[in-house]
């Protein structure tokens, strides 16, 4: 089933999809910078079970969805190796800040 009349009409639906998707990264990133302030250590920050729990859910709603689960999975470590480099930035702040205070 056709789901745009041309070419065109494809680049300015998936351009749209971008812009949500772009804007719901952004709200993740404000979630996993605030996650910072919880975590005591970068081990905590990494957390490696997480990010397992994390790739198996989307690769379950993405078989779930239609959508390509190498893709899902691909991506969904792209994103989570660059917010735990963000969260450790952010922890690490916190650390220099909390060190800086009397």
């Amino acid at each position: 089933m056709p789901l745009a009349d041309n070419l065109a009409q494809v680049r300015e639906r998936i351009d749209a999809l971008d812009a949500q998707i772009v804007v719901l990264l952004a709200e993740r990133g404000r979630y996993v910078k605030d996650a910072a302030r919880f975590k005591r250590d970068a081990f905590q920050v990494s957390a490696p079970q997480r990010q397992q729990e994390v790739i198996d859910k989307v690769k379950r709603l993405a078989e779930e969805t239609g959508a390509y689960p190498e893709v899902v999975e691909a991506c969904y470590r792209a994103l989570i190796a660059g917010f735990i480099a963000r969260e450790q930035q952010h922890h690490q702040d916190m650390i220099d800040i909390d060190e800086g205070q009397p």
